[in-house]
This record gives C-alpha cells, sequence and structure tokens, in this order.
C-alpha cells in the first residue's frame, strides 16, 4: 500500500514542503530510502524500525521503500524521522490515509519512541500555513517556536505513542494545541537593557550613537583604551526601533534555521546584538559548511554587529564584510547551488588609534610611524568606504567621572530615533525600504535632494576631500537623517556639513562651517 505525508525541508535559510511516500510491498523484506538523502536521513530507517517496535508496533516482514521528494535538492537532518513512521503506519493500514491529509508532521524519534526537537521548525510552519496546510505535528520542544504562526493549529508530541493517539481519531481536538501570546513577548522584550545614562562625558559619540541608531548606518569608534567605546556599542541597540512582528519573524527564522530557538526562547523579539572575538574567522562571520549555514553576519540581521579591536580581525574578516555591508546579504556558492543569506545588520566597529592605543598623545604613546601605519592599514580602505560615521572617543576628565549619571538616557534616544524613524516611514511608504542607509544610489535624488546653496557646499567638499561617489552618498543618507532628527523637511548646509565631519575625521574641519 502507498501513503503520502507532508513534511518540510531547510535549504539554506529557504523552506520547501516536501513529500515523504511510503510504498509497502509483501515481498523480500527490507527498509530502502531514496530521494537524494544525506547519512543521517538514510539512517532514519534504523532509528523508526525500533522506535515503533518500542512503542508496541512490530512492522511485519515486508518490503518499505521511502521516497522523499522532491528529489532534485540533498535532504538534511532528522526531521523525516516522525513523518516516516507515521507513513509507514498509514501504509500498514493502522491509519486512515485521510487522517493525514491537510497535515505537516516534523520530528526526531529516539529508540525509545521519544519525539526530539529539531532545526528549522518556524521557517516551515510558516511555508505550509501558506499552502493551505491546517495542523503541524511538532516535536513538544518545537511547538512554541511553530505556535508563533497564527492561522494554523500546532499540537506538540513527546512520544510516538501520543501521535498514534492523536491519528486515532480524524480532526482530533482531545489534544491541546500550543499556543503564544505574541504582545506578552514584546511587552518583556525591552527589559534589563543597558541605559546610556550610565556613560559620563563622550557627548559627541552619543549624538553619533544617535545619528546611526535614527538611519541604521554602520559606525566606526576609534580612542584610547578604557574611554568607553565599548560601553557606547553595547547601549546602541536600546535606541533603536523596536523589531515589527514581520521583522521578528524574518530573525527567528535565521535562528531557528541555526537551531538558536527553544520553549524558553521562541520568538526573536529584540534586536539582535552580536560581539564575536577578533580570532574569529572568515566562515563563522559569513556562514560556511557543505549545506552553508547561517553565519554571525546573518545572525545579526536587523541588530547590530560589534567588532571590538578591528584591526586585531585577521584580514581575511575584515574583508569578508564587503558584500554584507554593501548589498545587505551573503552569497555562498557550492557545487551542488547558491545559496543568499539576509545580512542586513548595522555595523559598530571599535578601534584603538595604534599598538599602545595612544596615539596621538606622544607622552604616553611609544609607537614608531611604521608602526602605527601598519596598523591602521589592517582595515582597507573600501572598508573605510563603507563606514557611514567616524567618531572619536576621547579620554574622560576626572570632573565628568565624578558625575553621577550622564545627560541624556536611553529612553530619550530611543524617542529620537523614533521621530526620526516615523520620518522615514512616510518617506518610504510603498516600497521597501526602511531606513535612510537602505536608499539605492539611483534614488538619491529622490530622497535627499539638495537645494542650490547645499549643492555648492558638497560638490566644494567632493573635489577638496577627493570622495568616492559612495563616499559622497553615505554623506547624504547622514544628512538625511541629521535632517529627520531635526524634523526638517529639506537637507540643510548644517546638515551636510555635521555628515561630513562624521565622514572623514581628518581633513573635515575645513568644510564644517
Amino acid at each position: 500500500m502507498f501513503s503520502k505525508i507532508t513534511s518540510g525541508s531547510i535549504c539554506g535559510i529557504q523552506c520547501v514542503l516536501t513529500q515523504v511516500e511510503v510504498d509497502i510491498a509483501r515481498t523480500m523484506p527490507a527498509f530502502d530510502m531514496v530521494g537524494m538523502l544525506s547519512g543521517e536521513v538514510k539512517e532514519a530507517r534504523e532509528r523508526v524500525r525500533v522506535a515503533l517496535r518500542n512503542s508496541g508496533i512490530v512492522l511485519p516482514p515486508v518490503h518499505i521503500t521511502v521516497n522523499i521528494s522532491p528529489a532534485d535538492f540533498r535532504k538534511e537532518g532528522t526531521a523525516y524521522d516522525l513523518p516516516i513512521a507515521v507513513g509507514v503506519l498509514v501504509s500498514l493500514g493502522h491509519i486512515p490515509e485521510e487522517y493525514v491529509q491537510n497535515v505537516c508532521i516534523i520530528g526526531e524519534l529516539g529508540l525509545s519512541g521519544e519525539v526530539k526537537p529539531v532545526k528549522g521548525v518556524l521557517p516551515i510552519v510558516r511555508e505550509a500555513k501558506n499552502q493551505g496546510i491546517k495542523v503541524c505535528i511538532l516535536p513538544m520542544e518545537n511547538a512554541l517556536e511553530g505556535a508563533v504562526i497564527e492561522g494554523i493549529r500546532v499540537i506538540g508530541v513527546a512520544d510516538f505513542m501520543q501521535v498514534a493517539d492523536y491519528f486515532s481519531i480524524k480532526d482530533n481536538t482531545d489534544m491541546k494545541a500550543a499556543s503564544v501570546n505574541i504582545e506578552e513577548l514584546f511587552q518583556n522584550a525591552e527589559k534589563g537593557q543597558e541605559d546610556f545614562e550610565d556613560i559620563v562625558g563622550q557627548e559627541a559619540c552619543k549624538r553619533a550613537a544617535l545619528i546611526a541608531a535614527a538611519g541604521f548606518h554602520h559606525m566606526a569608534i576609534s580612542g584610547p583604551p578604557g574611554a568607553g567605546k565599548t560601553m557606547i556599542a553595547r547601549r546602541i541597540p536600546g535606541i533603536l526601533p523596536p523589531l515589527t512582528l514581520e521583522e521578528s519573524l524574518e530573525v527567528s527564522a535565521i535562528y531557528s534555521v541555526s537551531g538558536l530557538l527553544d520553549s524558553k526562547r521562541c520568538l526573536i523579539t529584540t534586536r539582535p546584538f552580536l560581539s564575536p572575538h577578533h580570532t574569529t574567522t572568515a566562515a563563522t562571520l559569513a556562514g560556511g559548511g557543505n549545506i552553508p549555514k547561517p553565519g554571525l553576519f546573518s545572525l545579526s540581521h536587523r541588530g547590530v554587529l560589534f567588532l571590538d579591536e578591528l584591526p586585531e580581525f585577521s584580514r581575511e574578516c575584515i574583508e569578508v564584510m564587503r558584500q554584507p555591508l554593501e548589498e545587505k546579504k551573503i552569497q555562498i556558492s557550492r557545487t551542488h547551488g547558491t545559496y543568499f543569506y539576509p545580512a542586513d545588520f548595522m555595523l559598530v566597529a571599535a578601534s584603538n588609534p595604534c599598538p599602545c592605543g595612544f596615539y596621538p598623545d606622544r607622552s604616553r604613546c611609544r609607537c614608531s610611524e611604521r608602526d602605527i601605519r601598519r596598523y591602521q592599514n589592517k582595515i582597507s580602505g573600501p572598508i573605510r568606504d563603507r563606514i557611514d560615521l567616524n567618531v572619536t572617543a576621547e579620554m574622560v576628565d576626572i570632573k565628568e567621572l565624578n558625575a553621577k549619571k550622564g545627560n541624556v538616557n536611553s529612553a530619550h534616544m530611543r524617542k529620537c530615533a523614533m521621530r526620526a524613524r516615523a520620518w522615514q516611514e512616510k518617506r518610504f511608504e510603498g516600497t521597501t525600504l526602511k531606513f535612510n542607509s537602505d536608499i539605492p544610489s539611483r534614488e538619491i535624488k529622490k530622497y535627499c535632494a539638495l537645494g542650490t546653496r547645499e549643492t555648492e557646499y558638497m560638490e566644494s567638499v567632493f573635489y577638496h576631500m577627493n570622495l568616492s561617489a559612495r563616499s559622497y552618498h553615505k554623506i547624504l543618507k547622514v544628512a538625511r537623517t541629521i535632517a529627520d532628527l531635526e524634523e526638517a523637511e529639506t537637507i540643510l548646509v548644517e546638515h551636510l556639513a555635521e555628515a561630513v565631519c562624521y565622514r572623514i575625521q581628518e581633513g573635515a574641519d575645513n568644510y564644517a562651517g
């Protein structure tokens, strides 16, 4: 007898609904599996056989053939165990075929019959809902993760006997469906975040951080050790506009594929903040593997990637950022296909001005000019060109340190960022753009129009500072964000002047007036 069970497969971060086809013939006993399967998928035949026996179901001596279609891409993981086991019971006549229609089944089986959690549940459930599937049967530990998708009934099961009980009656309503209070998850999202109020002094850095947060611009902070660069970076997520539900699902899907969601953390409700050590590898940042998995660039999607001591990272790690900083995605090619991963993150980089960290204070810095030049050249021109805001964190005076609190807190800064964000939402209504940093070069004139005086100013800056086209466009985007913070309809010279100061520290002062 033949049966067909709907399941799901992850290819990169894209989800494809698959069909687990099971055929049982009364011939020579065997258990064959086909469909371009990886080793762990093929091992399912042993897990299914033993799990069914330990659940009280003895397989007769028959020839079982399992095909997982479509067969033109490689299947990986252990999520096919449960649908294969259900398909076997349907083919043996233990479960009526109509009972499994419009049902998506995902899960790994232990030898005892236990149903174990798997990766990638959230995007699979979302795709199942989009394809009109009515019910999803998931491991109990993945149930809340699947339940964040509204419009589909999610049933969590702990062992195979619960699955058999569910299919004992058509449209079984006795088993309680998993549910999640999305509003409550978002209400508790912002608790415990670090506050800019803890930082005394560094007003220029705070201003730059506010502009970066309001327009989702990349930012680099340079300064001596202990000046507060890391403290500033760690507080930036607290002033970013909150994730929308759509953005939350987008980010959560990446974490689901990476196996970073569970019953305690079923949805990402705050913007990610990742801070890898400088000894990390390029593959860890970009993603990799035979079937590439998301790297730190993708895990930082819609959030902040903080690279502390940027010059200490390997040249390969620094240069691999070129594509995501420009295109906001990662493309990884393998012999069996090309994979695209979203990587729309805000880069915040911190660095010392020299190996000892105290240049240009020659009373403390003992580095030679050659050492300083070599250290600073570790960050290539193309990477520097992709960073929108450059700011210096100066040493804080003892009088400022003795102050109880900073002059501004995160709540006020976030309110300002949200006000600028409202202007951007209105400006980009009906488009896919979200922040000023997203404006493509072909639409710069539309969204960053300049008056006669402003055009003359920027022409002077362009020639005297020998700007690239990318640098010129980034200055305009930052100026657009500054204007939004000031609630100005048009970009003025003072907005451009501030943006120029952040663009290139040396030489910018001549054009800031």
